[in-house]
């Protein structure tokens, strides 16, 4: 991949920029999370250097060490999300690190980050995941399930439900991950009608092969990766 990490990172914003203006947008209604699964510390450091302000992680117990020697060694530590599922055991660990859990998607998870976001004396953003495709082997909630879940959040004190979240099936064309982007959107916008998701604002969607379109139909947030970063090396 040629360029610099700063190189990159430009290119990147540049084409958020341009996928904004195209939807009547400003480029500042968008973040950039960068998804940083196995790129190791250095990189990262460099990354947030540069000017990178928001990080995701798929794993808590992977992530724990590196965003510790991230933060360290920067002078603004960055905003971690974790972009990736989550099992209730690592509720504690997950509000120790994290700035936004973007992958919540059941009732049992919901309480057990409440509850560890209290002890600790924070207010948890969270996003809830849906899972639009139905595929079994994607982490998620269902749409019919949704109105349940945000009901349960809202009696919730220490949780802060600000949008939904999804990951689409894969797709060799971009254009053909446009109808999910747009079902996100009109679910968030219905749900805004409906107890607990008065507050809903955020649309987590879009990754290196398809963001632009995702903002195109509504994102806040882009999880972007290879772009940035490069193939995974797992």
């Amino acid at each position: 991949m040629s360029g610099t990490l700063a190189e990159r990172l430009a290119a990147v914003r540049g084409r958020i920029a341009a996928a904004a203006e195209r939807s009547g947008r400003s480029a500042d209604d968008v973040t950039l999370v960068g998804a940083c699964k196995t790129v190791p510390a250095a990189r990262v450091i460099e990354a947030v250097q540069a000017g990178l302000t928001h990080l995701g992680e798929n794993y808590v117990q992977e992530a724990a060490p590196k965003i510790l020697e991230v933060n360290a060694a920067v002078s603004t530590p960055p905003q971690w999300h974790l972009i990736g599922s989550l099992q209730r055991n690592k509720a504690k660990d997950a509000v120790r690190h994290f700035a936004m859990v973007e992958t919540l998607d059941r009732v049992s998870l919901a309480r057990a980050l409440d509850t560890r976001a209290g002890a600790a004396g924070r207010t948890l953003p969270v996003l809830i995941q849906v899972n639009l495709s139905r595929e079994s082997q994607k982490s998620g909630a269902l749409e019919d399930d949704l109105s349940g879940l945000l009901e349960a959040c809202a009696d919730l004190e220490a949780l802060e439900v600000q949008g939904l979240m999804t990951v689409p099936a894969l797709e060799p064309d971009p254009e053909r991950s446009r109808p999910a982007f747009a079902a996100l959107r009109e679910l968030r916008e219905r749900l805004r009608r409906e107890p607990g998701g008065e507050d809903l604002s955020h649309l987590s969607m879009g990754m290196s092969a398809d963001f632009e379109v995702a903002i195109e139909e509504g994102a806040t947030l882009v999880r972007v990766g290879t772009a940035l970063f490069g193939p995974r090396s797992v």
